[in-house]
């Protein structure tokens, strides 16, 4: 099963599912900004996907700014900022049973569906 963290609102998102529905493979939606990801969820994420947690923030975000930015935190600290504001988390996310991509550009999606 195929399981996509989709953003509706996000182009890239959008994008990538559209690959995901196009392949005709089993596939489940989680909406993150609406189905808040757990500390430990976003652990597993971050561990498929082979990378550090600040490389899965979008350093854009106002709150990023605001709040982080030029600020040493702790992986730990990261995720939190991650679990306390889902619009840092870097969008979309696809995993498929060991395998992750983060669909920027989309088309990485279809190296592990």
């Amino acid at each position: 099963m195929i399981t996509i963290y989709h953003n509706p609102r996000c182009s890239k998102s959008r994008q990538g599912l559209a690959l995901i529905e196009e392949s005709g493979k089993d596939f489940k939606i989680i909406k993150y900004l609406d189905e808040k990801l757990t500390f430990e969820e976003l652990e597993v994420i971050i561990s498929k996907l082979g990378i550090k947690p600040i490389d899965l923030v979008r350093k854009n975000e106002a709150i990023w700014k605001s709040d982080y930015k030029g600020k040493t935190l702790l992986d730990k600290e990261i995720i939190d900022a991650m679990v306390l504001n889902p619009k840092l988390i870097e969008r979309p996310i696809v995993i498929h049973g060991d395998k992750a991509a983060i669909g920027r550009p989309p088309e990485s999606i279809l190296e592990i569906i």
